[in-house]
Order: structure tokens, then sequence, then C-alpha cells
């Protein structure tokens, strides 16, 4: 893949709110953390990579701090080629949201939207062309902050021509005319609107003004993302429909990037366009689910996709895991936490898991790998692979959550995570539990579950043996 356009900082500054200034009628923010991801086209580059695409990625950044930062996020990713052009004096466009409890307080921008330096132009032009040479596809990702301004598309859609490449368009403005013979365009709903100069309230109308965009502009396709209401598709075979498959609605931040990159990634697998914005619908319903600019995996699309409602969907990685708690602590829901080796699981584990479950609302597990059992337990445990342990752990009601880690503490998980709720064993003093002091740290309590007595896996596996 090979991405063009224009890339921001997206900074999360998480706090709580206890009280009010007493300079002004304004709530104070206790800062706890702050996340900074690319945004933009940086954030079709991450959902991209998600999916499991290699990419070529090109932009523009400011000599500023911002720029250096994002410099680092995008050089950080597997499969990712960076091509992230420096022009001096340039004001890096970062966003920075503020939130307490779950909620956007407030949102500060600084940005430049002017069209980047002519001669840098010239050759993020020149990279591109080169770069088309090793790609499949080409996605112009324009937010309208100068990257892609005046005829820098018409050039990268005649170089795509020239190649062979597909170009796939997500459009800003009302001058559709740079895009002309484009490939594949998404427009939202507005920004159809004021392309065509047409209404868009009913399905209807968005119908007739897809297809004069594409008429107008010889596109190859339109797809209209349509928020609450799914994704229409007008091509040469006609008028297609796709609802909105979302359970929850809880964040629509960057899920239009995600049905972007989702929809290239489909296309650069050759699969029919229509299968292609179906997925993109999918994995929308994905990520409007999640907290901030989130991204669909692979995993998840599969999960999305399959008819069956298995156990094993349970079986997430840390970053999964991490996402999940984030969704459910808005919610309002504690997210509880215990780990183990979980060998062998007999009643004594079960009463622990159920007794944890009944003080939290939602249970993740951290399961130890097989790796890190034998550093644990000695050499010739554990009697079952990570494997089977999870997915036995992953069927029980009282787990939410099953998450292996490979360390020999649980410490990386429990930082990703952070529970609100530590659960140890009855046998374990509470003062000896790992990660006590890290969830004191964020103000989580610690509980200590019920034991069942006679109930252990080293006798078991005696009697086994025995």
């Amino acid at each position: 893949m090979l991405i063009i356009g224009d890339v921001m900082l997206d900074r999360y500054v998480y706090g709580d709110i206890n009280r009010m200034s007493v300079e002004a009628p304004v709530p104070i923010l206790a800062i706890d953390r702050e996340v900074r991801m690319p945004g933009g086209a940086g954030n079709v580059l991450r959902n991209l990579t998600a999916l499991g695409a290699a990419a070529a990625f090109i932009t523009v950044v400011g000599d500023d701090e911002a720029g250096s930062a994002l410099t680092a996020l995008v050089g950080g990713q597997a499969n990712v080629e960076p091509w992230l052009l420096v022009q001096g004096g340039r004001t890096t466009t970062e966003k920075t949201r503020f939130i307490a409890k779950g909620q956007q307080m407030l949102r500060a921008d600084r940005e430049q939207t002017n069209p980047i330096h002519p001669r840098l132009a010239e050759r993020m032009v020149r990279i591109a062309v080169d770069a088309m040479a090793a790609t499949s596809v080409t996605v112009l990702s324009d937010y309208g902050k100068g990257v892609l301004a005046g005829d820098v598309p018409t050039q990268l859609l005649a170089a795509a021509r020239a190649s062979g490449r597909i170009l796939i368009i997500d459009p800003r403005g009302v001058d559709f005319s740079r895009y002309a013979g484009a490939d594949i365009v998404m427009p939202n709903r507005p920004e159809l609107a004021a392309a065509t100069g047409m209404p868009v309230d009913t399905e209807a109308a968005i119908v007739a003004a897809a297809i004069v965009l594409r008429e107008r502009f010889e596109f190859g396709a339109v797809v209209v993302t349509r928020g609450n209401d799914g994704m229409t598709l007008v091509d040469v075979d006609g008028v297609r429909h796709f609802p909105a498959e979302a359970g929850e609605v809880y964040d629509t931040s960057g899920c239009g990037d995600t049905a972007l990159a989702t929809l290239a990634a489909a296309v650069a697998a050759k699969l029919p366009l229509a299968v292609a914005v179906r997925l993109a619908n999918i994995a929308a319903g994905v990520v409007v689910g999640k907290v901030g600019s989130a991204v669909a995996r692979d995993t998840e699309l599969l999960a999305a996709v399959s008819p069956e409602r298995s156990a094993s969907r349970k079986i997430v990685s840390l970053e999964e895991a991490a996402e999940l708690a984030e969704r459910w602590r808005h919610r309002g829901w504690r997210v509880g936490f215990t780990n183990g080796c979980f060998d062998l699981l007999h009643p004594g584990h079960l009463h622990h898991l159920e007794s944890g479950r009944a003080g939290c609302d939602r249970l993740i597990v951290g399961l130890n790998s097989d790796r890190s059992a034998r550093v644990l337990k000695g050499p010739t445990r554990p009697a079952q692979p990570q494997e089977a342990r999870a997915a036995v752990l992953a069927s029980l009601a009282s787990v939410d959550l099953v998450c292996v880690f490979d360390e020999d503490t649980p410490e990386r998980l429990i930082r990703a995570v952070r529970p609100d709720v530590l659960i140890a064993g009855g046998a374990d003093g509470i003062e000896e539990l790992f990660g006590l002091d890290l969830v004191r740290e964020w103000g989580g309590q610690v509980t200590v579950a019920d034991m069942l007595p006679g109930h252990s896996t080293q006798g078991m596996l005696e009697r086994i043996r025995g």
C-alpha cells in the first residue's frame, strides 16, 4: 500500500475533575496520563498495519516537537516505509483532547493549513512516483491541511494511471475536479452535498447525488459513508446499500479512516468491490465501540464476520485487552484483574474466579505463558500448553478476557489494562501481591478472593501421578 496525505498528532490527556477553579468558573483537570498517536492519514496507516498490510507513507511535518513525535511514532511501526518530509517553520497539526470520566471536556487544535512549499510538493510527488512501482494501491487521505493542496492530487492521479495503480481517495472540500478520474472516492454525506450542491437528506437523494458525482468526474466508484446509516456504493454495476453493523456506538473518532484503510486493503487483496465495502462497513462498526481514534485489527474483523460466537474470542492480545478495559471503564464498569498459570483447572480455581468476578463488572485473567509458567513452577510445569489453558479459561462465564503474558511477572499487562480491582487468592498475603503498588498508584482497590480448602494444582498432579 501507498498512503499520501495530511498527518496530525492526536493527543489524549486523561484525568479526573473533582473541583472548580477559583480563578474562573471552569473545572480543574488533574492530569493522570497522556497518550499520543498518529492521526489523519497517520490513522489510516495505523489501521492498515493493524490489518497486516505493509505500507509506504508519505507526508509533510513541521520542524517542531509535534513533527518529531510523529516521526518517532510512524517510524516505530512495523512494516512501514516512512517518508516524513520536513518543512522548516511549518506548524505540524496537533489535536489535544482533554478527557475526564470517559467524557471529552475540551479539544485544543494547533495547525497550519496553507499549501506546503512548492519545491517540497514536487519532491513528494517524485517520491510517490517511485513508491507506486513497489505498491499495488495508492490512498490519498486529504484532510485539507495543505499536503494535497492545488494540483498535487492531479499529478498523483496521472502517475497512478501511468503505472497502472489503483487510486482511492478520501476527499475534502468542494472542488472534486482535482480528483477527476480516480478509481474510488469515499465522501461522507456533508462532503457529497458540498461537492454536488444537491440534497442528501434521504437515501434516494444520496443515490442521486452520488450518481451525479460519479458521472461528472468520471470516478470508477463512489462510496458514501453515512454514519449511523452505513454506506452506499455506486459503480458501474448499480447501487448497493450496506446498513450500519455497529453494536453500540461509543466513539466515532477515526471510523472514516478505518473504513478507508479496510476498503483499500480489501481492494489490494483483489476482493470484489462490494465485498470490500461490506468489510469496510463492518470494520467501522468495530471501532465506533472503542475509545478515541482506535483501529480494527485483523483478528477483530475475522471475529466480526464469523457466524459463530466462539469463546475463543475472549483470548486477546495485550493491546486488545487495554482497549477493551478502557471501553468498559468509560461505560462505568469496574475492571478486575487476576493472574496465574491455571494449570489443570480445578474447583479451587473456579471458586477463585467466581469470587473475584463477583467484586467487579468485568474480569480479565492474565495467563502465564508456557515459558513463564516454567520459570514460576519448575521444569515439569505446565501440564497443559498455554493454548489449552487459555481455551478452558475463556469457556468460563466468570471470565471476560484472557491475555497470555510471556514475562516473568504480569507488570506490563497490569500497566496496560489499569484494573480498578486487583484480585488475590486467599493463600496470598496482600502485601506480597504483585501489582499492589501499581494499582494503588491510580486509586485502584485490592481484594482477596475466597479460597476453597483442599484444592490445589500440585495436589491434583500428585494424585494423578499416584
